[in-house]
């Protein structure tokens, strides 16, 4: 019986040493990767192009994994919508549809659970599973363009997982969704948000990928931050930041920062002097998040007056801070709240 490979995973020049080696013209290389990324024909079958014979032996080699949306909730105090989709092994991934005044974007996940252990967030609730394989992540973007009829052109690998603990997947993905034979995204709409992988990040910048890193930081003190994120017990904040100076040298793309807002957790005078000790003097975003609050994790959120104090305490420093617009907020909107539930009520533990 012939080994199945997942052609969904190759770039064009994969597909034509895979092509030529079967017997096939080189062109044909092109015309399967454009019927997948661009044309959204994952069916072999249906590609009119090829003739019956190539077909069958695309069946042979081809091992379709089909993904399918399962769920959708629309948001309605926004446009935000929220799926589930199934993956071909049965598991389930959260995918985002925001809409802005100026783009639409889209927020993958990149792994069926979290290592991270990120006391607030719900993706590291239920245990992880496995990476996610390139194709699956093109997959949400594809399904909802499908759904909603339209062509996404910004994404943030900001869903449930760790991006940077699935490096080759995720970079191999990249590649696949930027290619200009397929959908063309450019790079710089692309944002990955880590925990703060350090090796991972010097890694990208040595790769000069070039796509925005976004740092989930949270507080600026580390024996606090490693409580909230035990990822601080490996990395600390200045290697963190000293990773994020090799990548902006690198590649030019100024780093962000994300800091969810905890109420008598991290809001004080004396953290947000800390902040502006820690990112006064580099070219960066500062983006203030409201905690969406989980059951797992008792604590509450800020108000809007105290958002604003912080965010002019920051901005007066001379830090660029922003404060995330929420989206979604009535349709479970924090990462894998939604995937949780569903798995609650499936009998998954």
């Amino acid at each position: 019986m012939q080994n199945k490979i997942v052609l969904e995973n190759m770039t064009v020049d994969e597909l034509k040493e895979f092509f030529v080696n079967n017997g096939e013209k080189s062109f044909r290389a092109l015309q399967y990767f454009q019927a997948i990324h661009k044309n959204r024909i994952f069916n072999p079958d249906k590609m009119t192009n090829f003739s019956n014979d190539l077909r069958k032996k695309l069946d042979e080699y081809n091992d379709i994994k089909n993904c399918s949306i399962i769920k959708r909730i629309d948001s309605k105090l926004d446009n935000t919508k929220k799926y589930l989709i199934e993956l071909s092994d049965g598991n389930i991934v959260e995918t985002v549809f925001m809409e802005y005044k100026t783009h639409t974007s889209i927020c993958l996940s990149t792994q069926i659970g979290c290592k991270m252990g990120c006391k607030f967030c719900a993706s590291t609730k239920k245990s992880f599973i496995r990476n996610l394989q390139p194709y699956e992540m093109c997959a949400q973007i594809y399904l909802v363009e499908n759904d909603l009829g339209i062509r996404i052109n910004n994404m943030v690998l900001m869903g449930i997982g760790e991006p940077l603990d699935n490096y080759d997947n995720v970079t191999r993905f990249i590649d696949l969704i930027t290619d200009k034979e397929g959908q063309d995204m450019s790079i710089r709409n692309i944002t990955l948000s880590t925990c703060g992988l350090v090796d991972k990040i010097i890694k990208l910048a040595d790769e000069n990928i070039g796509i925005n890193i976004t740092i989930s930081l949270h507080n600026p003190f580390d024996n606090e931050r490693n409580q909230l994120m035990p990822i601080g017990n490996k990395y600390s904040i200045e290697e963190i930041l000293d990773a994020c100076d090799y990548y902006f040298d690198k590649t030019k793309r100024r780093i962000g920062f994300e800091y969810t807002v905890i109420e008598n957790v991290n809001d004080s005078k004396k953290y947000m002097d800390k902040l502006v000790d820690l990112l006064k003097n580099r070219n960066c975003l500062l983006n203030l998040i409201t905690l969406n609050p989980i059951e797992e994790f008792n604590q509450k959120s800020p108000d809007r007056n105290k958002m604003m104090e912080f965010m002019n305490y920051m901005n007066k420093n001379n830090v660029n801070t922003t404060i995330r617009r929420k989206q979604g907020i009535d349709i479970e909107g924090a990462c894998g709240q939604l995937r949780i539930n569903n798995m609650t009520k499936r009998g998954v533990k």
